[in-house]
């Protein structure tokens, strides 16, 4: 009888073993694909309890704007750069800060090509994540996550104002063909960083992932 228990258990964990892959693992629990470039979790890490926020928001405690390769583009040139749909022209003719170019606000749908009308916006908002667990990050983490491409977007410098630190229960880009697509950025950051998702929240992108 034990052997027939010993082999029900090993045939249980044969679709496990046969469908990873090898790779380390980063402290969320994910990581990049070498092949396709993206990046996903072995483990989804949403958080399903209400964090107790003990401190005050500060953003002062989230670093961003980064140059963390030491290439003299910090995160928001890089981010510029990634999202351009044109011919990139930088200021005084280096390529450090961007100037101008093409891009296409994916929450307006609306053209630019002066950077300075653009900010690069927070999908899920650094005192959002504040509020959902990310209180008690290391200032390295909080780092991190400020400056994370997963959770970066060139956008309409109005729109961002308008969006402000609100969950997608409080508001929804304009554009609403982007909402499928904004509630799976949504959630990737959230599984990502292990953040905690409301009720309302969670209804939100349900009803935004079916349009």
């Amino acid at each position: 009888m034990k052997k027939i228990f010993s082999l029900i258990f090993i045939f249980l964990l044969l679709p496990s073993i046969s469908f990873s892959h090898p790779g380390g693992l980063d402290r969320n629990g994910g990581h990049t694909d070498k092949k396709t470039g993206v990046y996903h979790l072995h483990k989804t890490k949403t958080s399903s309890l209400a964090p107790q926020v003990r401190t005050a928001y500060n953003r002062e405690d989230w670093p961003h704007w980064t140059d963390d390769d030491s290439d003299c583009q910090d995160t928001r040139a890089e981010i510029l750069i990634r999202d351009n749909t044109g011919t990139i022209k930088y200021k005084r003719n280096k390529p450090c800060n961007v100037s101008w170019g093409k891009w296409v606000c994916p929450y307006t749908g609306k053209e630019f090509t002066k950077a300075s009308d653009l900010d690069i916006d927070h999908i899920v908002p650094l005192s959002h994540a504040h509020k959902t667990g990310g209180a008690d990050w290391s200032r390295e983490k909080k780092r991190d996550f400020a400056n994370d491409p997963l959770n970066l977007l060139a956008v309409d410098d109005d729109i961002n104002k308008e969006k402000s630190d609100q969950a997608p229960d409080e508001w929804r880009p304009p554009l609403k063909s982007y909402w499928p697509e904004y509630a799976r950025k949504w959630r990737k950051v959230k599984q990502k960083y292990g953040l905690y998702i409301s009720p309302a929240e969670e209804a939100a992108l349900k009803d935004m992932e079916r349009h």
